[in-house]
């Protein structure tokens, strides 16, 4: 890991198109600024990681046969629509 120090108001360049300044300090507090482009998705850590447990569990749903679902679309998508 590369530890730098910075000031308020002092940056950092990651590449050629990413830009992380220091805003403000204020105790344990540090709020930085991230310049990126929109292609890249940018998280805190602990929402990073929560999407990571909800796509790893959503890989683990068991798979459901089209022949299951034929069951069910007749008896449930039509049902209370009028006929125009």
């Amino acid at each position: 890991m590369l530890v730098l120090a910075r000031k308020a108001g002092e940056s950092i360049v990651i590449g050629d198109n990413i830009r992380v300044k220091v805003v403000s300090v204020d105790g344990d507090q540090i709020k930085i600024g991230i310049e990126a482009p929109r292609t890249v998705e940018i998280h805190r850590e602990e929402i990073y990681d929560a999407i990571r447990t909800e796509n790893r569990l959503a890989g683990q749903t068991k798979a459901v046969s089209l022949n299951a679902l034929k069951g069910i679309s007749s008896a449930g998508l039509g049902a209370g629509r009028e006929k125009k």
